[in-house]
């Protein structure tokens, strides 16, 4: 049984949902405006480490965050306060924005430091090793560009067509947007799981019962796995939800903690 929507928990529900209609109906350069640009790209604003998590990419997107927004929220609100409650979601969102960002900029100072090692010594095996890093930002032409500059290592136009491939990489690195409130959601979800650790919850698929300790333990261990996996062919953005999860638990243990709050 559903708990009585709450003030904080339906205010966000209808500027998300909101939002997410007139992006996808009236404003469509709304998202492009809001969604969160990697910071070295010309599209990047501070602003959007805010107005990111208001922006969905679909609508099982959007259903997908207001749902478990819906389910753990009113609980929370009624038991730590309105306050708190968007507190811990703006906190936790604007922070994942800020980590997932901070993340980013270590993935491309990677890819500069691989661009500035082929820009140095340009051959075919360090082009070859930067395809195998980066094979979802190629297509499967490569490979027959990749044997053309092996059996001709020293050609100036095959290596200049290398140089362009690469920084093409770097180009489209920076060029993809984040949207959501996963990462705030991440941060209700711990928090939820920590207040009422032993409160029993029923699953959808399967439906089965499960401590909300559990259930926030099995969403952080598939997370911490997906972001060192770092599958090049999955879109989500992981490490926003693991900092969600880090600021959230760090928020609510400082909570328990202050000697002003009671619980």
């Amino acid at each position: 049984m559903f708990r009585p929507i709450t003030p904080i928990v339906k205010n966000l529900l209808i500027i998300n949902i909101a939002l997410y209609v007139v992006a996808a109906f009236v404003l469509p350069n709304l998202s492009a405006i809001f969604a969160l640009y990697h910071i070295q790209s010309p599209r990047f604003i501070p602003t959007q480490f805010l107005t990111y998590m208001f922006m969905h990419a679909d609508g099982w997107h959007l259903f997908s965050n207001m749902f478990g927004l819906f389910v753990f929220g009113p609980l929370l609100e009624e038991f730590i306060g309105p306050k708190k409650l968007l507190t811990l979601w703006m906190v936790c969102g604007v922070g994942a924005g800020v980590l997932y960002s901070g993340y980013t900029s270590f993935q491309t100072a990677q890819i500069d430091a691989q661009i500035s090692s082929f820009y140095t010594n340009p051959s075919p095996e360090l082009f070859t090793d930067f395809v195998k890093d980066h094979r979802n930002m190629f297509k499967n032409s490569v490979y027959d560009f990749i044997d053309a500059y092996d059996r001709n290592p020293d050609n100036p136009v095959l290596i200049q067509q290398a140089k362009d491939n690469l920084m093409a990489v770097r180009s489209n690195s920076i060029s993809f947007p984040m949207v959501g409130a996963s990462g705030a959601l991440f941060g209700v979800l711990i928090a939820f799981g920590m207040f009422f650790p032993n409160t029993q919850l029923m699953l959808l698929f399967p439906p089965i019962p499960i401590k909300a300790k559990y259930l926030v333990l099995a969403y952080g261990v598939y997370t911490v796995y997906s972001v060192i996996i770092d599958n090049p062919q999955d879109n989500v953005a992981h490490f926003a939800h693991l900092s969600g999860l880090v600021i959230g638990a760090g928020l609510v243990y400082y909570w328990k903690k202050s000697r002003k709050s009671f619980y």
